[in-house]
């Protein structure tokens, strides 16, 4: 049985596989159910006692070297798979298009540029806020209209045995305001960029999150006349050749309130009556 096997040993030493089909031939001829090895560990079982040592042995052999030549052909025709596909990296790249701005990025950057020249500095918060921070440190009381205005996302209610407060989304960067004058002593010259969010219906007009950016200026003899000429060169500066009107207009947390108009267009002579 030892010559047998010294047989098989040598063909497997000499065994190399073509592709992976003769490879698949070889492991079954040797592996299979019904191959060489279990064939031979069965005829194993009928010799003497006295011979299993040196046959065993030999068959130990036969089998870490059918296992051996198929492990070190795979690896073969794997490396070979690999480098048949690489990559040439010499060769000419295609066009790489170049990305872009997202819109929102393009317009919120030109606005901060504009109130930057005339010595505005950014100021950023969380989104996520306690009620002091986005209504009562601003003067919203539990009662006060402007509540209702902003139809609020709660995350959190507030729980005084827990020592929790009550948690919000935040629905205007005026959240900020509060935050920068418990920081900073006057004068103020602020901007406040940033996404907000009201439990609104969503529509092609509307959704439930928006941007906002606001302003906040504080300093001695600052009057409505800064505010209007704050304005006017920032329409200027973004829009082109444009004009303004300031519109009264009602709202609960200033006073007085105003809303801005502007005109962008062909200009005629009854535009400069607006």
């Amino acid at each position: 049985m030892q010559d047998k096997i010294n047989v098989f040993i040598q063909e497997v030493n000499g065994f190399a596989a073509s592709d992976a089909q003769a490879l698949e031939q070889f492991r079954i001829r040797f592996l299979g159910r019904k191959g060489i090895l279990n064939d031979l560990f069965e005829e194993f079982k009928t010799i003497p006692n006295d011979q299993k040592k040196a046959v065993g042995q030999v068959l130990n052999t036969l089998k870490t070297a059918v296992q051996e030549r198929l492990d070190s052909a795979k690896e073969g025709m794997s490396s070979a798979a690999q480098s048949e596909h690489r990559i040439d990296l010499s060769r000419p790249s295609g066009a790489v298009l170049p990305g872009a701005r997202h819109p929102l990025s393009a317009v919120r950057q030109d606005i901060l540029d504009i109130f930057g020249r005339i010595g505005f500095t950014v100021a950023d918060g969380p989104e996520i806020e306690d009620d002091w921070h986005v209504f009562s440190g601003l003067n919203f009381p539990p009662e006060h209209p402007a509540r209702d205005m902003q139809d609020t996302f709660f995350i959190q209610k507030a729980d005084e045995a827990q020592g929790w407060k009550e948690m919000l989304l935040r629905t205007h960067t005026s959240s900020v305001q509060v935050r920068e004058m418990n920081k900073q002593k006057p004068p103020i010259r602020i901007v406040m960029p940033g996404r907000v969010y009201r439990n609104e219906a969503i529509s092609a007009r509307a959704h439930c999150q928006f941007h906002q950016i606001e302003g906040l200026y504080i300093d001695e003899g600052v009057s409505f006349a800064d505010m209007k000429q704050t304005l006017l060169y920032f329409t200027q500066a973004f829009f082109g050749k444009a004009q303004i009107r300031l519109r009264p207009s009602y709202f609960p947390f200033t006073e007085p309130s105003a809303e801005l108009d502007v005109y962008w267009g062909l200009e005629t002579e009854a535009d400069h009556r607006i």
